[in-house]
């Protein structure tokens, strides 16, 4: 099931969009301010951010940017601004749809799954010697079955997904586990050991922050 953040201060229009969202199966976490945006990408994982322009604490713009810095998630603007000027900022920062309100939400949902079919995952994912089969969860590395328990293929299947960028430890644990309080060590555990069944993976430790699967010389 796809993840959706809906970013959006009006309660009232926020509550639309999910609901539209949540009728076509999408799971949805709603929030209202551009600080609780960025607090929410950073410690969970999404396939789409639906982020509206004006904002408290934060601008639309500024948690785009902030986005781009480790991310090329697809991003909607929905905004009440159609000049020129913020639509080519919005675009050279790489976003995937401009909205502006007011919209139909049934055509809005219809823009979104174009946008998650556009950006929809193969079924394997290869990074070198690496292959990642998503389509029956095994891994192969230099064309080697290897044998990963179900955490261990969750934990790299996050990072090849995410291919060449930063992973949160934050991220990883809501992801695969569903909360962030998780014992640290549990994690690096699982990464010890996938390390050590898979020797030579270009698997990187971003000291204080994640890890990185792959980079510019894959």
């Amino acid at each position: 099931m796809h993840r959706i953040l809906v970013v959006e201060d009006d309660s009232t229009i926020n509550q639309v969009i999910c609901e539209f969202l949540k009728e076509s199966r999408y799971e949805v976490k709603p929030v209202f301010d551009g600080g609780e945006a960025l607090q929410a990408f950073e410690s969970e994982s999404f396939d789409l951010v639906i982020l509206d322009m004006m904002l408290p604490t934060k601008s639309g713009l500024e948690v785009l940017k902030e986005i781009r810095k480790t991310s090329q998630i697809p991003v909607m603007i929905l905004t009440a601004l159609d000049d020129e000027y913020t639509q080519l900022v919005s675009f050279n920062h790489l976003i995937s749809d401009y909205v502006t309100k007011p919209f139909s939400p049934l055509i809005l949902v219809k823009r979104i799954e174009n946008i998650l079919r556009r950006n929809a995952l193969p079924s394997e994912i290869i990074i070198g010697d690496l292959r990642v089969s998503l389509d029956d969860c095994t891994v192969y590395w230099q064309e080697q079955k290897m044998a990963l328990t179900k955490k261990e293929f969750e934990i790299l299947q996050a990072l090849a997904k995410r291919k060449g960028h930063l992973v949160t430890r934050d991220q990883l644990m809501n992801g695969i586990w569903g909360y962030s309080e998780l014992d640290s060590r549990v994690l690096d555990n699982h990464i010890k050991n996938i390390r050590k069944k898979i020797p030579g993976l270009p698997l990187k430790t971003i000291t204080g922050m994640g890890y990185q699967l792959g980079g510019e010389e894959e």
